[in-house]
């Protein structure tokens, strides 16, 4: 499997809709999701076999290997990537969610310098289980309570973290009568967009998206070539016949990707154990010990995901379904899980129907796990990374990180 990276930059507002079920009022979403962006290219090899032949569309070959076969092309969601001011602007490619256990204060919420800093309790949460106490940390800036710091993405730069959002704004559009081409009276809507720019300033930055297509070897090339050629050619979203959706796509020549999944378990396995030793010089004896033999990863939610347990949904990543999802067979238990939950449902604009209202897991859950046999996990963990967990997860769902190195981030050195 090969890589694609894609930059997206919004050249004018999108109109990216978030349809929750029984809603009234349809709510834009804080990113670019990958079935977005696959509809966008399918579309588009479509569009242009109506006119000219091109190898993806022939016959239907290349189509249907990358959308329907086997193995189809993964579109992973495109995150905000923008850093900097105007002049100096730095675009981040390894975009990531915040994990469900990170917490700031309640006062300043949010990274260093400018606030209160951010830490993760994963582990400490561990401990205080395993010692028989509560975990019920405060602020190590101001000593106050702490909360979730309401943060979704973000990355790290010269060893410094920066939070990455977008901005967003109604545009209100009057209705047309269709036999006399006027305005229709009393017909008034609003639709939420994303902004095409930041408002700010008399040279406002733009707004780029970071994405990432996981494509076979044998299609990647063609599928980049394709892109590439066709960068001005995609618009995303809904209401593209009235000016909105327009992006310029940058994609990178396909890279052959394997993340190294060993090292990020032994790095928090030894933070891990670490940490356990911490607490026992404070509280003294455990209620359980930590077996020597035993190694500990995590698997972060990059992505809202659909997980399905024995044919019933669920939220939960359980270790049948881990031993499942990579053929693995060596043992696991499931140590701890924090999640929340959300429904969701949208539109499918090539049946023109309505999507299947679905009940997703949302993003920056977080599933501790604990094997004696680590050797047996690291190559198929590594897949996982690229593959995704759960359904459709060719259309972005599902994108999870093994071991973030936000939980090795305490209280006492918080970010």
């Amino acid at each position: 499997m090969k890589q694609i990276q894609l930059q997206i930059k919004a050249l004018s507002p999108l109109a990216i809709a978030r349809q929750k079920p029984g809603g009234s009022v349809s709510e834009v979403e804080d990113y670019i999701p990958g079935t977005v962006i696959r509809g966008a290219v399918a579309a588009q090899i479509l569009q242009q076999s109506d006119h000219q032949s091109t190898n993806l569309a022939e016959n239907g070959g290349d189509f249907q290997a990358l959308f329907l076969g086997d193995e189809p092309a993964i579109f992973q969601h495109a995150y905000p990537a923008v850093l900097g001011s105007h002049n100096d602007i730095v675009i981040q490619d390894d975009i990531r969610v915040l994990p469900a256990t990170a917490l700031s204060s309640k006062n300043r919420s949010g990274f260093k310098p400018e606030n209160n800093g951010v830490f993760d309790t994963l582990i400490d949460r561990f401990c205080a289980e395993g010692y028989g106490y509560p975990y019920d940390p405060n602020c190590p800036t101001d000593g106050k309570r702490v909360d979730t710091p309401g943060i979704s993405f973000y990355s790290q730069l010269n060893e410094e973290y920066y939070k990455h959002e977008v901005n967003k704004r109604l545009l209100t559009r009057v209705g047309i009568n269709r036999r006399r081409a006027t305005a229709e009276e009393e017909i008034l809507y609003s639709i939420e967009v994303l902004n095409e720019s930041e408002s700010k300033g008399k040279n406002p930055k733009p707004v780029i998206y970071s994405s990432a297509i996981v494509v076979t070897d044998a299609l990647a090339d063609a599928l980049w070539q394709f892109i590439h050629a066709r960068r001005y050619d995609f618009r995303l979203g809904g209401s593209t016949s009235r000016g909105l959706g327009k992006v310029e796509i940058k994609a990178k020549p396909p890279e052959d990707t394997k993340p190294n999944v060993e090292d990020k378990v032994k790095e928090f396995t030894h933070s891990l154990r670490k940490r356990w030793l911490e607490w026992n010089k404070i509280f003294g004896s455990p209620l359980k010990e930590l077996s020597s033999d035993v190694m500990y990863f995590t698997l972060d939610l990059q992505a809202d995901a659909i997980l399905t347990e024995q044919w019933r949904r669920t939220t939960v990543v359980s270790a049948t379904m881990l031993q499942q999802f990579t053929g693995v067979e060596a043992p696991l238990k499931l140590e701890a899980t924090y999640n929340s939950y959300d429904y969701r449902s949208g539109w499918n604009a090539a049946w023109g129907l309505m999507k299947d209202v679905e009940l997703m897991t949302n993003k920056g859950a977080i599933y501790l796990f604990s094997t004696t046999q680590p050797n047996e996990w690291y190559e198929d963990l590594a897949k996982l990374e690229l593959t995704g967990i759960g359904d459709r997860t060719c259309e972005g769902f599902g994108q999870v990180l093994v071991c973030n190195d936000f939980h090795l981030v305490f209280r006492e050195n918080a970010v």
